[in-house]
């Protein structure tokens, strides 16, 4: 008996403060990995710390599939490099919060064109990475190119509109 795949799942989030030098910022948020499943641990506890960085659980987020991005997906799996697109939201005064999590590429690529928000591809684990697959399988649906034609232009149009309003004006 098959399952159904999962439309929607949680993944675990990891945040780094890294150290800048420089004279306008002391330092720097960035996704930098996922974890395949929300971990045990409260948002925002500390995972390590060195001189130059420190990394966080930032918490769990839902990651949402939708049958009509499968070929995104693809893409993504192929890439040989598949990522989840982590975006980060400053919610106060330096506290963040993940603002959003996708496995499709291109949405990650627009969520990176807006503005005040942190946008990251980060690996996706190999758990994740079979879910996709999953979800690719049961619901990829092959859409063939069909070029539109163009219609035909008319060279009198033009002049037949530019006569007909000359018409209407006296």
């Amino acid at each position: 008996m098959s399952t159904t795949p999962e439309h929607r799942f949680e993944v675990g989030i990891i945040v780094a403060r890294r150290r800048l030098i420089g004279p306008w910022a002391s330092h720097a948020w960035l996704p930098v990995g996922a974890l395949p499943a929300a971990a045990a641990a409260s948002p925002w506890t500390k995972l390590s710390e060195t001189e130059d960085e420190a990394t966080f659980y930032a918490g769990s987020y839902e990651v949402a599939l939708h049958p009509g991005e499968t070929g995104h997906y693809r893409d993504n799996l192929v890439s040989g490099r598949p990522s989840l697109w982590v975006a980060l939201r400053n919610s106060g005064d330096e506290t963040y919060e993940v603002a959003s999590v996708t496995a499709d590429p291109y949405e990650g690529e627009s969520m990176a064109e807006g503005v005040g928000e942190i946008v990251e591809p980060v690996p996706m684990p190999p758990e994740v990475q079979a879910k996709l697959l999953a979800f690719f399988e049961a619901f990829h649906v092959e859409r063939k190119f069909e070029k539109r034609k163009r219609d035909r232009a008319d060279p009198e149009a033009l002049a037949r509109r530019a006569h007909g309003a000359r018409e209407r004006r006296e």
